[in-house]
């Protein structure tokens, strides 16, 4: 297929849309977590410990993310951006449709949850490479001074593809009886996520590579082993950028997936009202991602960042008060208050963590440090708080410890430094 001199349109086309398809295959499974993997995959677990197992299995595609990061990362900066694009594109889809169709407990046994968990690792692989190569196909044809505009559109994806998937599960709910939902109606999710994936490649194969890549090419400035490359000189950011971006993962799956089956189970709050709720407050995210994401390129990157963390650390003190109120408008506000937070710090990250990295290894560089932020700030929330909620702790302390994550994201972002709001992409990592 031909390609063509990408317009500003097809550029935020390309990013968004596979953003918008991979987030949603990935929120499929975390919202199928809450509410019904338990009973399909662990049906010999009492309810506490098949949630526990079920987030256990959500929480394996953080670990293969950065797996996902080193190996699309070093061929995006061997060979190019786009074709790695295409191939986690194709990986994470294909896994997708596999765990729709992929027989119960009952039907065989202990094999289900093993290939449940095993294709939960290959949609992690697939996830880990790409947002590194979506971020990069914007900000790489992005004009200087606006960089934070282009990055907010792959930054959008999560949003998009949050409010697709909740709606499909929204929808299902509404037009099913709950024992049609459990047999088989979770499954239409995962399916439908082929004609997805069919749109995303057909855009993504009609986009060129970035010209920051070109020029690199051009110029023979093409690291052989870009990882070895990022490890000796720029290891300090990866981490740094990975704990800077622990605070935008643990607002998010607190407030979904932890929150939906606490507000479920525990709360008694109908599934179609928390996941109304849940809807709501990524409508706030996608507000705060766009507005963050602009106001990044008048103010900087890394000041819009700070006030965003430096919030989150009060709000994680109110959310869970709100949440057991268990008032619906007060639980709304809980939910779009943490969501509207993750919003804010999200945006300027798609710009931010590129402009950190030399080309050469730019692609391993923000993969890496993203997709590690998630092992401590994905994985880990839905677990711990449910593991609290199990120990008999209030849970005013998941609070606490959304409170504690965010401490931790605003030291690192005062160590890193800025970087500035025009010039060339290939500078602003000097800075």
């Amino acid at each position: 297929m031909s390609t063509t001199r990408p317009t500003r349109t097809r550029i935020a086309a390309a990013s968004l849309v596979g953003t918008a398809i991979e987030f949603y295959d990935f929120y499929i499974y975390g919202t199928a977590a809450a509410l019904v993997l338990n009973t399909a995959f662990f049906p010999k677990l009492d309810e506490l410990a098949g949630t526990l197992a079920a987030f256990a299995t959500f929480a394996v595609a953080f670990v293969a993310r950065p797996l996902g990061s080193a190996i699309f990362g070093h061929w995006g900066d061997r060979i190019g951006r786009k074709s790695m694009l295409v191939v986690s594109l194709l990986l994470m889809g294909a896994s997708t449709v596999a765990i729709g169709l992929l027989p119960g407990y009952l039907t065989i046994g202990v094999a289900a949850p093993v290939l449940l968990v095993l294709l939960r690792f290959t949609q992690g692989i697939g996830l880990g490479g790409e947002w590194g190569g979506a971020a990069l196909l914007a900000t790489e044809h992005a004009p200087p001074g606006k960089r934070g505009l282009y990055a907010m559109y792959p930054q959008l994806g999560p949003s998009v593809g949050f409010v697709a998937a909740n709606g499909f599960f929204l929808v299902l709910g509404g037009v099913l009886t709950d024992a049609q939902f459990l047999a088989w109606g979770w499954r239409l999710p995962f399916l439908a996520s082929l004609v997805l994936v069919v749109i995303g490649l057909y855009v993504r194969l009609k986009i060129s590579e970035t010209p920051v890549f070109q020029a690199a090419m051009e110029e023979r400035r093409i690291a052989r082993v870009p990882l070895a490359g990022l490890m000796r000189h720029q290891w300090r950011r990866v981490l740094l950028g990975a704990g800077a971006m622990v605070i935008t993962y643990t607002l998010f799956y607190t407030a979904t997936t932890y929150c939906l089956a606490y507000g479920t189970a525990t709360l008694k709050i109908p599934r179609t009202t928390m996941l109304s709720l849940t809807m709501i407050g990524v409508v706030f995210m996608a507000v705060g991602t766009a507005v963050s994401s602009l106001v990044s390129d008048r103010v900087g990157r890394r000041r819009t960042l700070i006030v965003g963390t430096a919030v989150a650390i009060g709000w994680g003190l109110v959310m869970f008060p709100l949440m057991q109120t268990a008032a619906v408008p007060l639980v709304g506000l809980a939910l779009a208050g943490a969501l509207a937070l993750m919003g804010l710090i999200f945006g300027p990250m798609g710009a931010y963590l590129p402009e950190l990295f030399r080309t050469e290894y730019r692609y391993s560089g923000a993969s890496l440090a993203y997709s590690l932020g998630g092992v401590l700030g994905g994985a880990l929330p839905p677990l711990i708080a449910t593991q609290m909620q199990a120990s008999g702790l209030p849970v005013f302390y998941v609070g606490v410890y959304v409170s504690a994550m965010a401490v931790l994201s605003l030291l690192c972002l005062l160590a890193l430094p800025d970087t500035p709001k025009t010039g060339a992409l290939e500078t602003a990592w000097e800075q």
